[in-house]
């Protein structure tokens, strides 16, 4: 169910969002015996509802004085069927439904014009059905039928889940049976259960529909129950505030703790099997003396240029990858800053409703004093839980905010000495691209002394 503060928030809200639209139409369904008729009516049926005062509508063709005229209103389904009786201008109560009784009634004004009309005040659901104007007079007769509906407000209870807020919406006294839909606050149809609908003995209906949702740009859901045979319709709309969501059931917030402790253990394991891995591979000079002395030094060159490029390439990749974890942990950061922050403000909220449940609690109520006691102490173990609740949460955001800087941290240092890397690396690059240069001229410049003495084959003479 709702907490104190939630239930705070949303009081007021209530009854600036909520929307109730009830229209009135009115029906009236005329029958006449022919072009010969002398009663007359309009042409729309008639919808009201429970506890209206309706018109039943009625005249005399010709506008004449029908305050001496026999005037019948009566409904076939019921014994007696007299709804009004009234005979040489005077009323026949004892004759009239005991249902009817001191409800219906003529105008005396409008009867000098010929207007038999039958107003029925304190509309019942019993009420329903077809009526007939008769003056037996002119022989004929008007046919009305009658619907009676129910309303009531909407009311909306909410609670938190696990994946989200549980909004219930209720509404009882409707009839005929009404159905309920939910919207969101830019009016699209939100995906809900089964309505569930009870009926109490007086007919009426009560109907029920629950639906969860997350948190939306608006946070405005609206709750509407519509009869749509009678045209009626109302409905209720709630604004939930951002940190409600924040804070359901502690979760969501949980769910969070978990994935980000569990991705800084996998950083964490990332870094040491990376500390292990990278290391930059460079012969050493007594190696490269050796190799120089026994074997091609120009191939021997190549090959270590080769794998100077290689491991440059390496590095390159785990200095890019660093960044993006670097990004990401400043990101996780980020958010469990608002987090703790949010989770603050939460705890300054249930100090103060803690606060006020006590003073409170030390006043005895006026009337219902047992129930309004109780009703006191269950918002108070409400409201330590979830203080308790809280103050376990902010503890786990702290922990983890340390545990965010440790890793900002050692990614820090890894891309110090990634980068210290990189530039050794390039070093030995120009270094042995020089080495490669002038080994490569010098046997250039071995290769055309060569050539020069097999193209002076007298020099080698003399040299002999």
């Amino acid at each position: 169910m709702i907490h104190m503060k939630v239930r705070l928030l949303l009081k007021p809200r209530l009854s600036v969002f909520s929307a109730l639209v009830l229209h009135h139409t009115v029906f009236l369904l005329t029958h006449s015996g022919g072009g010969q008729s002398h009663v007359i009516g309009t042409s729309q049926p008639i919808v009201a509802k429970v506890g209206d005062d309706i018109t039943l509508p009625c005249h005399l063709k010709t506008a004449m004085d029908a305050t001496d005229l026999t005037v019948e209103w009566a409904r076939p389904d019921l014994e007696p069927r007299f709804v009004y009786l009234r005979r040489d201008g005077v009323e026949l109560q004892p004759e009239e439904h005991p249902l009817y009784m001191g409800r219906t009634s003529l105008s005396t004004n409008k009867l000098k014009c010929g207007d038999i009309s039958l107003k029925l005040s304190q509309l019942k659901l019993s009420d329903a059905g077809t009526y007939k104007c008769l003056v037996p007079k002119s022989g004929t007769e008007s046919v009305v039928a009658l619907t009676v509906g129910s309303v009531s407000s909407p009311d909306i209870k909410i609670s938190k889940v696990s994946n989200g807020v549980s909004l219930q919406c209720e509404s009882g006294g409707w009839y005929p049976e009404p159905e309920v839909s939910w919207l969101d606050g830019e009016g699209n149809l939100l995906s809900a259960g089964p309505t569930e609908t009870t009926r109490s003995p007086d007919d009426l209906y009560t109907v029920s529909s629950r639906v969860t949702v997350e948190k939306r740009p608006s946070n405005r859901f609206t709750c509407r129950v519509q009869q749509k045979d009678t045209n009626q319709t109302r409905e209720t709309t709630i604004h939930l505030p951002d940190d409600f969501f924040m804070a359901q059931s502690n979760s969501a917030v949980r769910i969070t703790i978990c994935l980000a402790v569990y991705f800084m253990s996998v950083m964490a394991f990332f870094v040491l099997w990376k500390r292990g891995q990278h290391q930059i591979k460079t012969p050493s000079r007594s190696t490269e003396q050796q190799h120089l002395m026994d074997g091609d030094t120009m191939i021997q060159l190549e090959m270590k240029e080769e794998n100077l490029s290689e491991e440059l390439q390496k590095n390159e990749d785990d200095l890019k990858h660093v960044q993006q974890v670097n990004m990401i942990l400043m990101t996780q950061k980020k958010e469990l800053e608002n987090q703790r922050q949010t989770l603050t403000s939460l705890e300054d909220k249930d100090k103060t409703q803690i606060k006020e449940n006590n003073k409170k609690l030390k006043k005895l109520p006026k009337t219902e004093k047992s129930k309004k006691m109780e009703k006191r102490v269950k918002t108070r173990e409400d409201l330590d839980r979830r203080s308790k609740e809280h103050d376990e949460l902010l503890c786990n955001t702290k922990k983890l905010q340390e545990t965010a800087d440790q890793m900002i941290t050692i990614m820090k240092e890894r891309k110090e000495k990634l980068e210290k890397d990189k530039e050794k690396i390039n070093q030995h690059l120009k270094e042995t691209a020089r080495e490669r240069e002038e080994t490569q001229k010098k046997l250039q410049l071995e290769q055309q002394e060569r050539e020069e003495d097999q193209n002076n084959p007298s020099s080698n003479q003399d040299d002999e």
